[in-house]
């Protein structure tokens, strides 16, 4: 499928099935593959997380009401963990 029409078919308000969270993520990863050209991909796998970590975090958090313990179990995290990472990436 080509990348205007995939991007078309995540963003149509009107389709009433669910787009699963993979589907943009395969999507942004072919742009950025696209983007690299002739250089080569180093590292995707922690820039990835890295870059989809924190605003998973804070999405939870928003979505739980700033419970951290219901964050962490939305989560599937101990507190303790959810703490570590809010502080690793400066959330309050």
């Amino acid at each position: 499928m080509e990348a205007s029409k995939h991007s078309a078919d995540l963003t149509d308000t009107a389709n009433a099935t669910p787009v699963p969270l993979s589907a943009y993520v395969t999507q942004t990863l072919e742009r950025y593959f696209a983007q690299l050209k002739d250089h080569d991909a180093v590292n995707l796998h922690a820039m990835v997380m890295g870059e989809v970590e924190k605003p998973l975090l804070e999405a939870a958090l928003s979505h739980a009401g700033h419970n951290q313990t219901k964050t962490a179990k939305i989560l599937g995290l101990s507190r303790s963990t959810l703490r570590k990472k809010l502080e690793h990436y400066g959330i309050s």
